[in-house]
């Protein structure tokens, strides 16, 4: 996040809660970019994905290359939700046929709902990386929380964005553990370009109610995916993929995890205590709209 949309971020503070029963902004932000081969190489080291698989691009990738529209949009005066301390609560992907490397894509991002959240109001916004011809290759929707009080958030200050859930399971074949360092929000901020303090250090983070700093919901997202093979060239052939994923409690940072998959079609991420972070579910999907 660059030190100009820091600054116009923070002054949107001073905003009062949004409304969700207020239109979505008509803003429509397009750009054109083509991956950078070692910004590629940077982003599949931070997140786990095997560089040896590098005749497709990462189905999370592009989200990352629209990340400079992504943020002006959510910077410019008429987007309805302050931009510090906002919570990335879920993303559902659609990639209808693997993208290679070289390729250029027209990136198109706009805010398409606001809805009310039990813990403030959520924003969707829509990407769309079309091809130079115009056919539609990937898109996703992806939901950010404002948290504000709201007449079901007003007995509690606890900053997850869903209820604590029952002890996990028991451990699952092929469960994996991670070990989280304290510096991965600073080392995905630096590939991904998102600075948003929460994820950057505890003293950023305790303002906007968390007592450490958490991780990117992309990185988790990514991290995934990439344990299953997905987005790269195993697990794409040439069918298109879709997945959901749902942030369930953010992950703080220095912290450990493990990552297991219930089914072949779905994985979650759960702290060592059993407390569910991120679900997700992978699978084909339909043509192109």
């Amino acid at each position: 996040m660059p030190a100009l949309a820091l600054l116009r971020a923070a002054l949107r503070r001073t905003r009062p809660n949004p409304d969700p029963s207020t239109p979505p902004p008509p803003t429509r932000l397009t750009t054109t970019r083509a991956p950078d081969p070692a910004h590629l190489a940077a982003y599949q080291r931070v997140c786990g994905f095997d560089a040896a698989c590098d005749d497709v691009l990462p189905l999370t990738y592009p989200h990352v290359l629209a990340f400079p529209p992504t943020m002006r949009l959510m910077t410019a005066r008429d987007f309805p939700l302050p931009l510090l301390g906002l919570v990335h609560t879920s993303i559902e992907v659609d990639q209808y046929r693997p993208i290679r490397p070289a390729e250029e894509l027209r990136l198109t991002v706009r805010t398409t709902a606001l809805a009310r959240h039990r813990r403030g109001t959520e924003a969707t916004l829509l990407t769309e990386a079309t091809s130079p011809d115009g056919a539609l290759l990937w898109q996703s929707r992806s939901t950010y929380l404002a948290r504000h009080k709201t007449a079901q958030s007003a007995s509690t200050s606890a900053p997850d964005t869903a209820p604590t859930p029952a002890p996990a399971p028991a451990p699952a074949p092929g469960e994996k553990t991670w070990e989280l360092h304290a510096g991965l929000g600073r080392r995905y901020a630096a590939v991904s370009g998102d600075r948003n303090p929460i994820h950057l250090h505890a003293l950023t983070a305790r303002p906007f109610g968390f007592p450490r700093a958490i991780a990117h919901g992309m990185w988790t997202a990514a991290r995934c995916l990439a344990e299953q093979g997905q987005g790269q060239g195993q697990g794409q052939g040439q069918q298109g993929i879709h997945t959901r994923i749902e942030f369930r409690a953010p992950v703080p940072l220095p912290t450990t995890v493990t990552y297991s998959t219930p089914t072949p079609q779905t994985f979650e991420l759960r702290s060592p205590q059993g407390k569910l972070h991120l679900t997700g579910v992978t699978g084909p999907t339909d043509a192109p709209p």
